[in-house]
């Protein structure tokens, strides 16, 4: 059997909060428990919005609660070489072209994707003469869109069951550069995991749309597809989702006022791993690990245990 390989690939445009440690202590534990590696990668593409301060936190905040990595932390903003090198292999096969339509004509003309920030694409420019596109290019950097197919694209999610979305019509031709230069989530996030090896992703059920524009995009390239696990949303012990204004996720804030076991400990408690709520380390919650327990808590949303996290007037009480 290959060697089961992990990764968190956390976003550092702003500190991390619970549901990202959550996602990071089940994507750790999922490999760990069974001998496998665990990578680092720092989903930093779009640089304007990732400042290097930021990721420099996310690291201390994933050291202090305990984290240990495999081989040298990635950054994607370092790998712009890499996403266009798998951006000219599709644009060879004739599965791309680029598309000049302005933020304005795409929420004017299309409607939006029930439960996804982005459009269904009508695909004004997949049409377009070589002519016609010259043209426009003198006057506009384009996008580029990858071609979709009319067709569905289904897997099982280990916690989620089957997933079917018809790309055509559920989403339309997305994106894999935009026109400032920057590369698409689906198409970094694509070529990294194939490149390293990824071979099962754990990540939160809002990204669990974006999972069929990806399983089409490796099979463009040519690439496995791993396994996935969209763990299900976090919200405090009375079901109120958390929220950074409410200053209960932000792990500056988190971390002076709990320790790293308590905040491992109520994440385990939350997804099952634990029956009660204890303190724990990753090392402890080995072997307490599987993804049964963690399925059992799926299909909606789970519950921080009472009392946490604590309120800085819990704190002056204390």
């Amino acid at each position: 059997m290959a060697e089961i390989t992990g990764r968190f690939a956390p976003t550092p445009s702003g500190r991390l909060h619970l549901g990202n440690i959550a996602c990071a202590m089940l994507c750790w534990l999922s490999a760990r428990c069974r001998g496998g590696r665990m990578l680092l990668r720092i989903e930093d593409v779009d640089g304007p919005r990732c400042p290097r301060g930021l990721t420099d936190k996310c690291l201390s905040d994933l050291d202090r609660l305990g984290f240990d990595w495999d081989g040298a932390t990635v950054f994607q903003s370092e790998r712009g070489d890499v996403y266009q090198a798998a951006l000219d292999r599709l644009a060879a096969k004739g599965l791309t072209y680029p598309c000049f339509c302005t933020r304005a004509k795409l929420h004017s003309e299309a409607a939006p994707n029930l439960g996804d920030t982005q459009y269904i694409y009508a695909g004004t420019c997949r049409g377009l003469s070589a002519e016609e596109a010259a043209r426009l290019k003198a006057l506009r950097t384009p996008a580029i869109r990858l071609r979709v197919p009319d067709e569905m694209i289904a897997f099982t999610d280990g916690l989620c069951g089957t997933v079917r979305e018809n790309l055509a019509r559920e989403c339309g031709d997305f994106i894999l550069r935009r026109s400032d230069g920057l590369f698409g989530y689906q198409l970094a996030s694509v070529v990294d995991d194939a490149l390293s090896g990824v071979t099962e992703v754990v990540r939160g059920a809002d990204i669990l749309t974006a999972t069929p524009r990806q399983i089409f995009l490796q099979r463009c390239l040519g690439f496995p597809t791993p396994a996935y696990w969209h763990i299900p949303l976090l919200t405090d012990a009375a079901g109120r989702r958390l929220a950074k204004r409410d200053g209960d996720t932000d792990m500056d804030t988190l971390l002076n006022r709990h320790s790293a076991g308590e905040i491992l400990g109520a994440l385990a408690f939350a997804y099952g791993i634990l029956p009660e709520y204890v303190p724990a380390s990753l090392s402890e919650l080995l072997s307490r690990f599987s993804w049964e327990k963690v399925r059992k808590k799926s299909g909606g949303t789970v519950r921080l245990p009472e009392g946490f996290p604590k309120t800085q007037q819990d704190n002056q009480r204390i």
